[in-house]
């Protein structure tokens, strides 16, 4: 009820920010609230962004928003703060009384009633900024740096695979010295870490700057999902299989163990790749909203468990173990085997499970 807006004195926007098709962001919600907002702003009120941006869309794109549809000044009649969500789906340990906060306004007085605010329900004091532009740095450079040392492991997983040696054993053999910064390969989805670097892509070149390992970075990430597919249907061909007629389950559609958001996810390309190259694909994933994934991905084919259950010998050729939820860290291979008929072929792609003898095993 938008005209409840009208009683409101301080108003936080935490709207997605999402990306094109052309990789550009998608500041569609950003604006609209803005818009909205300024349809009801009043003198002495305060607008506080928690979205994820690009540092200066706060300044060159919802103020003037603000201002247009308001009547009204920045500093003057209203003011704008900037405190960045950094909440990680899925972690119980850090919930938002525990973390710390940045925050940051358009002005000192402002910045002290935010901080009033959010000091109510934390627990640790407030990281002032002395700019929005930095608070707005600062988050999209937190996920950024993140996507690029996943990149990194990435690439090596791909280079390790061809030398036949281990990842994981490697990983946890350097993870012995103490500056060695433990990540672990994977696919990189969701709504947060392959989505930022965009952001800071698309600033950077707007003041004519082409970063150089941000976008490799992001190459990287996105063409796991092919590696994965292609390093698959050659395995079904070493085994003596016509990918064309083989069947694929993937375990797990979500971009992230434990959550039930499966935006942006990785696994939904690998399901795509896999398809493309004639594999018959299915998945399961009980965390996830079946009937909505039906509306939103109808071409996706989802396992009859039922179905399956009636059938003697297993009904796929291979398994792929996409997304690390817990119900699947504990199962043991008579699993998997029930699942696959002759040479089966397991993709852990997580690396959670040991390297069973039975099946043809495989991880990043």
């Amino acid at each position: 009820d938008a005209s409840l807006l009208s009683q409101i004195q301080m108003y936080f926007v935490c709207v997605p920010t999402d990306i094109h098709e052309d990789k550009t962001p998608d500041l569609t919600p950003l604006k609209e609230s803005s818009k909205l907002i300024g349809q009801y702003l009043k003198k002495g009120d305060i607008v506080i962004y928690e979205s994820t941006v690009y540092p200066g869309c706060t300044d060159e794109v919802c103020i003037p928003l603000l201002e247009k549809h308001s009547d009204l000044k920045i500093n003057e009649d209203f003011s704008v703060g900037y405190s960045p969500e950094r909440i990680v789906p899925g972690d119980d340990t850090h919930a938002l009384q525990s973390i710390v906060k940045i925050a940051s306004a358009s002005n000192e007085a402002a910045l002290d009633t935010i901080c009033k605010i959010y000091e109510k329900i934390l627990e640790h004091k407030i990281y002032r900024t002395s700019s929005i532009k930095v608070a707005e740095a600062a988050k999209v450079i937190e996920n950024t740096q993140r996507d690029l040392n996943i990149s990194l492991m990435n690439e090596l997983a791909i280079l390790l695979n061809k030398l036949d040696i281990n990842t994981k054993e490697v990983i946890e053999a350097a993870s012995t010295k103490w500056n060695f910064h433990k990540y672990t390969p994977g696919l990189v989805g969701g709504h947060c870490i392959n989505v930022d670097p965009f952001y800071l892509l698309h600033k950077a070149r707007q003041v004519g700057y082409e970063p150089q390992v941000i976008a490799a970075g992001r190459h990287v990430n996105d063409s796991i999902p092919s590696y994965i597919s292609e390093s698959l249907s050659n395995d079904l061909k070493i085994v003596g299989k016509d990918p064309s007629n083989c069947k694929v389950l993937i375990m797990g559609l979500s971009f992230k163990e434990n959550v039930p958001d499966y935006r942006n996810s990785k696994v939904i390309d690998l399901y795509y790749n896999l398809e493309s190259l004639s594999l018959i694909v299915e998945v399961e994933d009980e965390w996830i909203d079946q009937e909505r994934l039906k509306r939103t991905h109808p071409k996706i084919i989802i396992r009859d468990k039922e179905e399956d259950q009636k059938r003697m010998v297993g009904s796929y050729d291979a398994v792929i173990v996409a997304t690390a939820h817990n119900e699947y860290r504990d199962l043991e291979e008579g699993h998997f085997l029930n699942l696959m008929g002759e040479s089966p072929i397991l993709y852990d792609v997580k690396g959670i499970y040991s390297d069973f003898s039975n099946v043809v095993y495989w991880t990043l």
